[in-house]
């Protein structure tokens, strides 16, 4: 009796189902992580049709897992590729703000139209939309996230030759947020000699942040081991804890911030400050409070635990401590305008936005200009001499 020939190796098999009085035809097309095989099945009356089944069961499969081109890719895809994959490492605030954005600024309204036939006249359209129900500042933010979701998509399709996001401008929203201002000098006295009288670390918080520039999550991050002074002999920084308070130079190492991965802003973010004298005599004072000499892995402006402490902590106490007894309105502040105080001062003594740029840590003057615009007056010195110059310093007695 003749036999059918053996089917060849990768045709997968065909089989006989009495439960089911059906042919079923099947092959092998992967493994699981587990090991197990992943069959595809296709049932018919007779041997010919099973097979027929089992090839499109097939084509099915394999037009599913085809990655799409950027015709097919709707808006609403290309944001979920973005959020899923383009924003690993970034902080949990800043991932759960994109999606909430996504989710309820830019999905219901542009998610069904493609990359492909997505126009500036539409993203205009939905920017003026939007601008009803955010601030300023959220439009910008919602845009990053189309913007970079469209890039994203750009870059594994070559049809796409524009991003039609970065065509369209940001109108200005229904809140257009909160002006920065700065304190004036006469303010920035008062707020000094309040600051002094604190009874907690917010006495050389405060004096950091208005006579460095440095930035609140920079300071909440900063440790003892990036406390350092200038060892003459050895003609080298040294961290404070390998050397003492008797040296005549000392800066700080702005190098981490509370952002993921302690990382700075920005690359140029990440510098070396020279202390003013006034925040060198209340780094020592602080230092010298405590029973022990801290740890050098131990942050300068910890919380109750030895953690970092947190925005909303320092705000209240900020306020509480500081401005309320500077005489200024509190609510009316805020720990960052120190910074644009910084320099406000700086500006109006001379010193020029270049240098200005290089210690608040911007990449370039542009930024620094935009932002701080209102504070910046033209032209030069050493950061922390001319804040010498301003606040002389005064040995603080107890």
């Amino acid at each position: 009796m003749s036999s059918k020939p053996r089917r060849a190796h990768g045709e997968g098999g065909l089989s006989w189902d009495a439960s089911r009085e059906r042919w079923v035809a099947s092959k092998t097309v992967g493994y699981r992580p587990n090991g197990r095989r992943i069959v595809v099945r296709g049932r018919g009356k007779t041997q010919t049709e099973a097979l027929n089944k089992l090839k499109e069961s097939l084509k099915k499969r394999e037009e599913k897992q085809a990655p799409k081109t950027t015709a097919e890719v709707t808006i609403a895809e290309a944001v979920a590729g973005f959020l899923q994959y383009g924003l690993m490492g970034r902080d949990q605030e800043t991932v759960k703000n994109a999606k909430s954005l996504a989710k309820h600024h830019i999905v219901p309204q542009l998610g069904e139209l493609t990359v492909r036939e997505f126009t500036a006249d539409d993203c205009e359209r939905w920017l003026e939309d939007r601008a009803q129900f955010l601030s300023t500042k959220s439009l910008r933010e919602v845009r990053s996230v189309l913007r970079r979701a469209v890039e994203r998509v750009m870059r594994r399709d070559e049809r796409v030759t524009r991003n039609v996001v970065e065509l369209c401008q940001v109108p200005t929203g229904k809140r257009a947020g909160r002006p920065s201002k700065a304190l004036n000098f006469t303010q920035a006295v008062q707020v000094l000699e309040a600051a002094e009288q604190a009874r907690s670390d917010m006495r050389q918080y405060v004096i950091l942040a208005l006579l460095t520039g440095a930035r609140t999550e920079e300071l909440r991050k900063l440790d003892w081991s990036h406390v350092v002074a200038y060892d003459k002999n050895r003609k080298a920084w040294r961290p404070i804890h390998e050397t003492s308070w008797n040296h005549e130079e000392f800066a700080v190492y702005v190098w981490r911030s509370v952002r993921a991965r302690s990382d700075t802003k920005t690359k140029k973010s990440r510098r070396t400050l020279k202390l003013p004298e006034r925040c060198v005599i209340a780094l020592r004072d602080l230092w010298l409070s405590t029973p022990e000499p801290p740890q050098p892995s131990a942050l300068v402006f910890p919380d109750p635990d030895g953690r970092v402490r947190g925005a909303m902590a320092v705000l209240r106490a900020f306020r509480t401590e500081v401005i309320g007894p500077a005489g200024l309105v509190a609510k009316d502040w805020t720990p960052r305008e120190l910074r644009h105080s910084f320099v406000s001062l700086l500006s109006d003594n001379g010193m020029s936005l270049d240098q200005i740029a290089l210690l608040v840590g911007h990449s370039g003057t542009q930024v620094t200009e935009k932002v701080y615009r209102q504070q910046i007056r033209p032209v030069i010195q050493d950061g922390a001499t001319a804040m010498d110059r301003i606040f002389p310093a005064t040995v603080r007695t107890s």
